[in-house]
């Protein structure tokens, strides 16, 4: 199979991946952004862990406890959006490739290529509600711990 090299087929397929690279930056940096809040939430959970093993007073028990759930559950949202962000980001490069051996070869890859960003896209969304619910959890808790301090 030849492939055709020409100027103007190779220009017309970098400007079909133009919008598909845009949302692969989007989602490089937003896994760099979650995985620095997943890094901080095991970070927390490590050193409540480690004060909960000597601590004696059973209030303080009880809240730690309580606060280890919720980082339990933080961690989980930040993993799931980590995990559906390089789901978005495959997909992301697939479609690129589509719309690049469809552009080269004639190969009829529209409907993959439109299947491919529309679940990428998906996969973003669907991220975003993940980080959304991961702030809300860390500023519930961070009232929580204002509010038993005062």
């Amino acid at each position: 199979m030849a492939l055709p090299l020409d100027s103007d087929t190779i220009t017309h397929g970098i400007q079909l991946a133009v919008a598909p690279v845009f949302l692969l930056t989007a989602v490089a940096g937003m896994i760099g952004a979650v995985a620095g809040r997943l890094a901080r939430i095991i970070d927390r959970a490590r050193l409540v862990e480690e004060r909960a093993r000597t601590a004696t007073d059973a209030e303080y028990l009880a809240q730690a406890v309580h606060e280890l759930r919720e980082l339990r559950r933080r961690g989980r949202l930040a993993n799931g959006c980590i995990a559906l962000l390089t789901c978005c980001a495959f997909l992301i490069g697939l479609t690129i490739i589509l719309l690049f051996v469809g552009e080269m070869t004639g190969f009829q890859s529209g409907r993959g290529a439109v299947v491919g960003f529309l679940a990428g896209v998906g996969c973003f969304l669907a991220a975003l509600l993940c980080f959304l619910a991961e702030t809300f959890i860390a500023t519930r808790l961070l009232n929580f711990r204002l509010l038993r301090d005062h």
